[in-house]
């Protein structure tokens, strides 16, 4: 498909569809729900792609649902594109026609609008494939529980990325404009791990600390230094950062506890250091207890891994950007300490995640996720539709630009490029990568 057809035909598509889209995102704005409640979301999307004679199938627990388009041949490229559909358990404050009418839930995080994103790249490639214009297959991931998390962990389980070279996602982004799109190679995302620390010992009268192990001291010195120690035993360029969030110990001034927890999360940007934290912080936790007499149990929740850009996928987007949008619309998209699910199938198979600009231009309002006055400005689903539609088809070569996107950034890749890796199991559970496509996923009724 040609450059100057592309731009033109999502032009075509959008001036009929983007009503549509908008009225979309509405519709799940005040209907919102939370990881693996997701039901009613489930059916608007599978309602729509079956209209357009595509053939969802929901994943096994019931929510969510992956859709193929194109690719009738087994050598046929083919990339996925990953939208998260549940909500937050935080109240919408809005004063808006579409506030949440389900007390508790709110779409906080702008899923609302990736999920319709996507919906509107799947109707626009379902045409194109119906015209023989798509070289290769897509797959829409519309994947549950990003929030809890989870459901990434679930699509994997399931086979979605089975077959798939490369996949890509967007992320609301309220500190860009409407237009822009922020792109990154490398860590873009953090790990985020739970970290709890419970210490037992004999307690006592503060007037005799020599008598019992002094639990609350000990307690102090596991806050104090396990953070610090952390930075002189990781690199400091893996912008390790263990902060506690709540301590607990005692419940008189006069008497020496025995027992006492301390909780926190474990963030890092480096896949290295996070694969290495958990033993090395046991063995700091150890080395404290054993100096103080104390027994010490740590408890270390897997959550997410960073979210590390390759360079190749990232170079798609960012040649799918100027082909739609235009050069100046390509922003640096900085890092976040926040975590992210989308990074276990860049554990897996190489891809990238870019932050879509939602504010209004030249609007002084100051919309940060995850608060309850979210919202955006809805020019923004047009502008992630183009974007994800051109990045999917550069990446299967609808553009004469993908031979030469991967010749000219294999050298600067080499550093960065996902590889198979053993994919790491966190506390609820594994996951398995091998296996027939879509396994126990059902066709929609």
């Amino acid at each position: 498909m040609a450059e100057s057809d592309l731009v033109g035909e999502l032009e075509a598509f959008l001036e009929c569809h983007q009503p549509e889209l908008v009225e979309f995102r509405r519709d799940l704005h005040a209907h919102p729900e939370i990881g693996y409640a997701e039901h009613r979301t489930t059916r608007r999307i599978a309602g729509r792609l079956q209209a357009a004679g595509l053939r969802p199938a929901v994943l096994p627990k019931g929510t969510g649902l992956l859709c193929d388009i194109g690719g009738s041949g087994d050598d046929a490229p083919a990339v996925a594109l990953r939208a998260d559909i549940d909500a937050l358990p935080i109240v919408d404050e809005k004063n808006v026609p579409y506030r949440s009418l389900n007390v508790g839930a709110c779409h906080a995080c702008g899923h609302d609008v990736h999920t319709s994103i996507l919906l509107g790249t799947g109707l626009f490639l379902a045409r194109s494939a119906a015209a023989g214009a798509l070289p290769g297959k897509v797959r829409l991931i519309f994947q549950p529980a990003e929030e809890v998390p989870g459901g990434a962990l679930d699509v994997l389980a399931a086979g979605g990325i089975s077959s798939v070279d490369r996949i890509f996602a967007l992320h609301c982004d309220p500190r860009l404009e409407v237009g822009k799109i922020g792109t990154r190679i490398g860590p873009i995302t953090a790990a985020c791990d739970k970290v709890k620390v419970q210490l037992s010992g004999p307690g006592g009268h503060t007037a005799r600390p020599h008598l019992t192990a002094d639990l609350v001291f000990a307690l102090g010195k596991v806050i104090t230094e396990l953070p610090a120690a952390l930075s002189r035993r990781i690199d400091p360029r893996s912008a390790l950062s263990l902060v506690w969030g709540r301590v607990s110990s005692g419940s008189a001034s006069n008497a020496i506890p025995d027992s006492g927890v301390v909780e926190g999360t474990l963030r890092c940007l480096d896949d290295s250091a996070w694969h290495a934290a958990p033993d090395l912080l046991k063995d700091l936790v150890e080395s404290v207890a054993t100096g103080y007499g104390v027994t010490a149990d740590l408890t270390y929740e897997r959550s997410v891994p960073p979210a590390v850009n390759e360079a190749v996928s990232t170079q798609m987007i960012a040649a799918a950007v100027d082909r739609v949008l235009g050069p100046e619309a390509i922003t640096p998209a900085p890092q976040s300490l926040g975590g992210e699910d989308f990074a276990w199938y860049l554990e897996s198979i190489p891809g990238s995640l870019l932050r879509l600009g939602t504010r209004e231009p030249g609007s002084v309002e100051e919309f940060d996720i995850h608060q309850p006055m979210f919202d955006v400005d809805e020019q923004c689903i047009a502008v992630g539709v183009k974007v994800m539609a051109a990045t999917a088809l550069t990446a299967i070569g609808g553009n004469h630009q993908a031979d030469s996107i991967i010749a000219d950034a294999s050298a600067a890749d080499a550093a960065d490029r996902v590889g198979p890796v053993q994919l790491l199991r966190p506390s609820a559970g594994g996951v398995t990568l091998a296996g027939p496509l879509l396994t126990g996923c059902s066709p929609v009724a």
